[in-house]
């Protein structure tokens, strides 16, 4: 991948490596229909994607981001980030978005966006990525990595193996590959349905695999007797590994191939020169919620995700925070965010 100064501001400043926040990002959320902008001046990057609610109107989101080189900053760079921040709030404006949705990497972070605007800064009533994201370290051996692991891990790792399931890459270019894409959205419906998460739609996935360049973004399937029975989207980017999507059959699960997924995955990505491997959200302490409602069993998840490495502790975020553009429409969506819940819940209890 190029080397770009955006590259470089965003991988120096992203605990997760910063592909939510890169340019590859912004590409496939413009594919999806999504009106997608760009501010990046020297300290300063801002992926921004414009989004739309009933009744409320639009506002913007910069996922993972403002990303802000604030460490040690000159004076005259500290001036320039916080005309970038007006840059963005003018942006707000000129699209008539009621409010800047902003993710920062650090409380640092968060403290210098708020004392570089004079609108109100609001902790959002949902987190729209996790707060708690847990990324380890895999420039230690292979030995290393093992030895680090949960002996539960390391066995369901072996078994995997030994009862014969395959792990590989799916190239875009073969055959198969439509096939392989298809069996991983089934996989997908299957394992939103049995573990009470909301999944994207089908197109979702169709298009990153179209628009992301496959060296940002590969498909890995488990397969056994020849049939796909777990598959993960994991992207790359920077020094890091990001696993972004992952499904598996209600079938066959004994075989525990999401272990050796994960451990194939981990393998790649060190071998191929990453030095780090994001395994994503972890249980939040207040059990936070995402955009689209609770994420299921965070603890199945958490246990599961931990086992890679008893050493490591998770990557902390700040949360999203709300740049308060228009104040009647972010008090009418605070209102409306509080009231729905209680709709629903009325709904379900006298429908």
């Amino acid at each position: 991948m190029l080397e770009t100064q955006e590259n470089k501001l965003i991988q120096a400043n992203s605990p997760d490596g910063g592909f939510l926040a890169s340019g590859v990002w912004r590409e496939f959320q413009e594919a999806a229909g999504k009106n997608v902008f760009h501010i990046g001046e020297d300290g300063f990057s801002a992926s921004i994607i414009e989004h739309s609610l009933p009744l409320i109107g639009k506002y913007l989101y910069v996922p993972r981001g403002p990303v802000i080189e604030i460490r040690n900053p000159s004076a005259s760079r500290r001036t320039e980030i916080r005309k970038s921040i007006d840059e963005l709030v003018l942006l707000a404006k000129k699209n008539k978005a009621g409010w800047v949705r902003i993710e920062p990497a650090t409380e640092e972070g968060l403290d210098f966006l708020k004392e570089s605007t004079d609108l109100p800064v609001r902790k959002a009533p949902h987190d729209m990525q996790p707060k708690e994201v847990f990324i380890v370290d895999i420039s230690e051996s292979e030995e290393e990595l093992l030895s680090s692991m949960k002996p539960k891990t390391r066995y369901n790792i072996r078994l995997a193996e030994k009862k014969g399931v395959e792990v590989s890459v799916v190239d875009n270019r073969s055959a198969d590959a439509g096939m392989s894409l298809d069996e991983f959205i089934r996989l997908v419906g299957i394992t939103a349905k049995r573990d009470g998460i909301v999944s994207h739609p089908d197109g979702y996935y169709r298009r990153m695999l179209a628009t992301i360049p496959p060296e940002n973004l590969k498909l890995y399937a488990a397969r056994y007797d020849g049939k796909i029975i777990a598959a993960n989207l994991v992207a790359f980017f920077g020094d890091t590994a990001t696993y972004l999507h992952g499904a598996s059959d209600n079938e066959n699960r004994n075989l525990m191939a999401p272990y050796l997924l994960q451990w194939t995955q981990m393998k790649d990505a060190k071998n191929a020169g990453f030095g780090k491997y994001d395994f994503g959200g972890i249980k939040g302490k207040k059990g936070e919620k995402s955009e689209k409602g609770s994420l299921g069993d965070w603890a199945g998840i958490t246990r599961f995700k931990t086992g890679f490495s008893l050493k490591t502790k998770a990557a902390v975020f700040p949360g999203s925070y709300d740049i308060v553009v228009d104040r009647r429409r972010y008090f009418a969506y605070r209102a409306l965010s509080v009231l729905m819940p209680v709709l629903k819940h009325i709904r379900r209890c006298f429908g």
